[in-house]
C-alpha cells in the first residue's frame, strides 16, 4: 500500500479537487476530514463536517475520538486499497491521521498551490468563510445517509467548467456543518497557558513553573498550529532527558485533546535544580 496526501489551507479548495488529484495519482482510496471513501462511497468513518463545533470537527478529522480510527482502520485492513490519498491542512496533520489509522509513511506531498490557481483558491475560501460550505468528493446519493438535511446546491453550481465536454471523474457534494451557524470560535492564550500550567505542575518533580508562551502559527483563518514554550525548575536527582520528553508529549496530547488545535513544538527550558538541604 502507498500513500499520499494533498496539503493546503482550510477552505483552498482540498476536497474539490481530491477526485481529480486521486485519478491522476492512481489513488483508489481517499481520506478526507474524519472518512474513508473507496471507489467513490463511503465505507467507515464520521465526517468532521457533522461535528456541532469547530474543536469537535478537528478532534474528528485527525481520528482523536474513542473509536474513530479503530474503526477506519479495519475498513482499510478489510478494503486493501493500493494507494490512498490523505487530505490535511498541514504536513504534521496528514502525518498525525497515516499514524492514528495504521497505515504507512506518506511517500509524497503534493500542495494545493501547485495544482490550485490563486483566484481558485481565492474562490474556494469564499464560499468555505462567507456561505461555510464544505465539499465532500463523493455522489449527492452517497451522502444522504449521512448527512440528512445537510447536503445543498450541487458542486457544479458553484465551479463551473468552461469545457463541458470533459469526462467526468465523479460527483462531488456539498455540505453545510452544524458548527458554520454558530459563528467564531476563539480560544485564548490564557486557556492554554492554564492547561500547560495544569500539566506541569502536577508532577512532583517540578518545583517551579514560570514564562509559559504560546505563539500561533499562520495568519487570519490559515491556522497551522501552535509553538508552546515554558521554563522549569526540578527536583535534583532525576534523569532530565526523559522527564523533559515525557513533560513535553503530555503537555501536547492535553492541548490538543482539549481544545482541538495543533501543536507543532513544545519547548521547555530547565533554569535551575532544587537540591533539598
Amino acid at each position: 500500500m502507498d500513500v499520499i496526501a494533498l496539503v493546503g489551507p482550510s477552505g483552498t479548495g482540498k476536497s474539490h479537487r481530491a477526485l481529480l488529484v486521486a485519478h491522476e495519482q492512481c489513488a483508489d482510496a481517499i481520506i478526507d476530514d474524519g472518512i474513508l471513501i473507496k471507489d467513490g462511497k463511503i465505507v467507515a468513518g464520521h465526517s468532521a463536517k457533522q461535528e456541532k463545533s469547530k474543536i469537535m470537527a478537528v478532534r474528528r478529522a485527525i481520528f482523536v475520538l474513542p473509536g474513530h480510527a479503530e474503526e477506519v482502520r479495519a475498513a482499510i485492513k478489510e478494503s486493501r486499497p493500493q494507494r490512498i490519498l490523505v487530505l490535511g491542512t498541514s504536513e504534521n496533520m496528514v502525518h498525525k491521521i497515516a499514524k492514528a489509522v495504521g497505515i504507512p509513511p506518506i511517500s509524497k506531498v503534493i500542495r494545493i498551490e501547485d495544482i490550485a490557481s490563486q483566484s481558485d483558491i481565492d474562490k474556494a475560501k469564499f464560499y468555505r468563510i462567507k456561505e461555510g460550505k464544505h465539499i465532500i468528493p463523493v455522489p449527492t446519493i452517497e451522502l444522504k445517509p449521512h448527512f440528512s438535511g445537510y447536503l445543498i446546491d450541487p458542486i457544479q453550481s458553484l465551479f463551473r467548467r468552461a469545457d463541458t465536454h470533459r469526462r467526468r471523474l465523479g460527483e462531488k457534494s456539498i455540505v453545510r456543518p452544524v458548527f458554520s451557524y454558530y459563528g467564531k470560535l476563539i480560544i485564548d492564550d490564557t486557556t492554554i497557558k492554564e492547561i500547560v500550567r495544569k500539566v506541569i505542575r502536577a508532577k512532583d518533580y517540578v518545583q517551579k513553573l514560570g514564562g509559559i508562551k504560546v505563539k500561533r502559527l499562520g495568519k487570519g483563518d490559515d491556522e497551522r498550529g501552535l509553538n508552546i514554550s515554558c521554563e522549569v525548575t526540578l527536583s535534583y536527582g532525576n534523569h532530565i532527558p526523559t522527564l523533559i520528553a515525557q513533560t513535553q508529549e503530555r503537555v501536547r496530547e492535553a492541548v490538543e485533546f482539549m481544545t482541538g488545535m495543533m501543536v507543532q513544538e513544545v519547548n521547555i527550558v530547565v533554569r535551575a535544580l532544587y537540591v533539598k538541604a
